[in-house]
């Protein structure tokens, strides 16, 4: 599909809207008019008079048009006009309008500083064409949020500590992780443990000379259950060492996939400090896991099975298992994530999974859509979505939206990822006081958040100010180990930007 961009500088914008209603199609851009053309073309244009959207493919060419103000928002117009012609020609209406943003939420709660309340949302329904669905789950999570940046001081901050291990790689998964069923990947392991503690120690001792309070701490990966007991007690140990916990109100741990759980690891977490952790089976019906409809051998196990599917090796059993072993260690805060649109599942079949979930009580359950991304084996294998997919997973997200606040589920934090099954969105619902502090202040940039480990990124946020600068870690755990030295220096970085502070 050739998308011609003329006379205006919103390509970005207009490619991905572009893809919310083509999600398979490669797209060429292109900045001029394209001669006797092959498939489909869609023209944006923005002259003095005008913004401009025509899509041809061949056999049907549909035209929009609107004339332009001095005061109106050119890229708003151009957007709309692609919109009611995207609309037009496939027949499909996504629920987030023409809204492309990672974070709706984040819109909504500047519109409502602008304009207030009741005015930003028929903005956000009339302008933007969110449904009215969307904007109310809109309104509740920025309710929530709003709530929580305002315990963010100009002083504080927060540490994420990044684990990019796991047993073996999902195949939806685009996160750095490697598995450690790799000889190579596992003899990493000790080296990794050591200077990850290094940069814990130095990222303390500034955080320390700059005054800054730490108000929560999150463990990431990958998989951070990964690592044996006595590797997750020596970065606890660590973390405990360099930084003041006095002030932390929060320390989550993604203990994630439930074949990774032991007593021995969840003990190991509770005490050494951890209040939250994660316990994520994505699914919980087996035949999702095993990937029912697929093709199999006679001498394949149901884990084989289970692994070729989604990449865990894990059922619905475990999970169960290793839940009740976290409430015995001492635990109270636990959160579990489900993911819509997995293969083989459906809308009954991922209903049937919230119902358990909702059993088990967590305080978190975050629903997840299925999002395609380029890099996981999904991606790379020319695993395809389509339309009808996109329904199906709106469908469940839906259940979920239902069925979670019915039994005082309340959303409170939501973002949205790029290839996701209908434009969707990923949702946090927390039983009202256990919301993740963690997940606001890093997705709403309310504060620095020190990151440490491989592929992890630090955001310095300015202390009475909207200025974000970011330090980026080495990517993989190989060049993290060999380049420690120069990431180091990377870091000195962070006493710079304190500086121009006065700090």
């Amino acid at each position: 599909m050739i998308l011609e961009v003329l006379n205006h500088t919103y390509q970005y914008e207009a490619e991905k809207l572009l893809r919310v209603f083509f999600p398979n199609e490669k797209i060429h851009v292109v900045f001029e008019k394209t001669e006797n053309p092959e498939g489909a073309v869609l023209t944006t244009e923005i002259t003095d008079t005008h913004a401009l959207a025509v899509f041809h493919d061949g056999k049907t060419a549909q035209k929009s048009e609107a004339l332009l103000s001095g005061s109106d928002d050119k890229e708003l117009l151009l957007a709309t006009q692609m919109y009611k012609v995207l609309t037009t020609v496939t027949g499909y209406t996504p629920k987030w309008g023409l809204l492309t943003g990672i974070r709706p939420s984040k819109l909504l709660i500047a519109l409502q500083e602008e304009m207030g309340k009741e005015n930003a949302a028929r903005y956000f329904t009339e302008r933007f064409f969110v449904s009215p669905e969307k904007t109310a789950l809109a309104e509740s999570v920025a309710a929530r949020e709003n709530a929580i940046i305002a315990t963010s001081k100009p002083n504080s901050c927060s540490l994420y500590v990044s684990i990019p291990f796991c047993p073996k790689r999902c195949s939806y998964c685009s996160f750095v992780s490697h598995a450690i069923s790799s000889p190579s990947v596992k003899k990493l392991i000790p080296d990794y443990v050591a200077l990850l503690s290094q940069e814990i120690a130095e990222t303390g001792k500034m955080a320390k000379e700059l005054g800054l309070n730490l108000e929560s701490v999150y463990f990431g990966g990958g998989t951070p259950t990964t690592l044996n007991a006595e590797e997750l007690g020596a970065l606890l140990s660590a973390v405990d060492k360099a930084f003041d916990l006095t002030t932390v109100r929060e320390y989550t741990v993604e203990a994630g996939r439930p074949d990774t759980i032991t007593q021995e690891k969840l003990d190991t977490l509770y005490q050494g400090g951890v209040t939250r952790i994660s316990i994520n089976p994505q699914t919980l019906n087996d035949e999702v896991l095993a990937g029912i409809g697929r093709k199999h051998t006679a001498q394949q196990t149901f884990n084989d099975r289970v692994l070729e599917n989604i990449g865990r090796k894990h059922t619905a059993a475990m999970t169960e298992e290793a839940f009740h072993m976290a409430r015995d260690a001492g635990f109270r805060n636990i959160n579990m994530d489900l993911i819509a649109g997995l293969p083989g599942d459906t809308t009954d079949s991922f209903a049937a999974s919230v119902d358990k979930a909702i059993i088990f009580t967590p305080e978190n359950i975050t629903v997840h859509t299925l999002s395609l991304k380029r890099s996981s084996n999904m991606g790379t294998s020319g695993t395809h979505f389509d339309r009808l997919q996109g329904r199906a997973a709106d469908e469940m997200l839906h259940y979920a939206y239902k069925a979670l606040t019915k039994q005082a589920y309340f959303p409170y934090y939501m973002y949205r990822q790029a290839r996701t099954l209908g434009n969707l969105e990923n949702t946090g619902y927390t039983k009202d006081g256990f919301e993740c502090l963690y997940n606001i202040f890093m997705m709403e940039e309310c504060h620095t958040v020190f990151a440490v480990g491989a592929g992890a990124v630090t955001k310095l946020k300015a202390p009475h100010g909207k200025e974000i600068e970011r330090i980026f870690n080495y990517k993989y755990p190989y060049e993290y180990i060999s380049g420690f030295s120069e990431l180091q220096k990377r870091k000195a970085a962070i006493m710079e930007f304190y500086k121009k502070y006065g700090i």
